[in-house]
């Protein structure tokens, strides 16, 4: 029985787990802003969202929460700055990408600390023994099965956790 499951950030595979304790990998969120705002970012705004990023590990859900919230709160307009495409004349946001690199951080909130919060199943906070593991195979599965229908590759993955299980 599987008790709690560490994603990478995949949609799919956390849907497929539907009320399973779901951790977040702290490596894989990392990853995901820094993609967004660039390794050495020089705008002051996107250091220190990288900043309390790399904190994550370090840091409890409460106090992240509320740094993340100071940091919208001093940041705030600048996400929402727009500029005028000279081409089209059309208005679009300025800092897209910084803006993506919050909104991953808030959306993924509730499952950055699920391994602390669930510390009896002893949750591991990235997936780094799973990708060699169990996940790597099952990412190779879909990747084979890529034309499945999101309902058959959910099936399919049930049925590889359930012979997983069974070992």
């Amino acid at each position: 029985m599987i008790l709690g499951v560490t994603i990478d950030g995949k949609r799919g595979v956390a849907k497929a787990f539907g009320t399973i304790p779901r951790q977040m990998c702290h490596f894989n969120q990392v990853a995901i802003v820094k993609r967004y705002l660039i390794c050495k970012p020089k705008l002051e705004a996107s250091i220190e969202l990288l900043k309390l990023c790399r904190r994550i590990p370090t840091s409890i859900q409460n106090r992240f929460a509320d740094a993340l919230s100071q940091w919208h709160g001093k940041y705030g307009a600048f996400l929402h700055e727009k500029t005028i495409n000279p081409t089209t004349g059309k208005l679009s946001p300025t800092y897209a990408k910084r803006a993506s690199a919050y909104r991953s951080l808030t959306r993924n909130l509730p499952y950055l600390f699920t391994y602390k919060n669930y510390k009896e199943f002893a949750i591991p906070n990235t997936t780094s023994s799973l990708d060699g593991g169990v996940f790597s195979h099952l990412k190779k599965l879909i990747k084979l099965h890529q034309g499945l229908a999101l309902k058959r590759k959910v099936k399919l993955i049930d049925e590889q956790l359930d012979n997983y299980n069974k070992r």
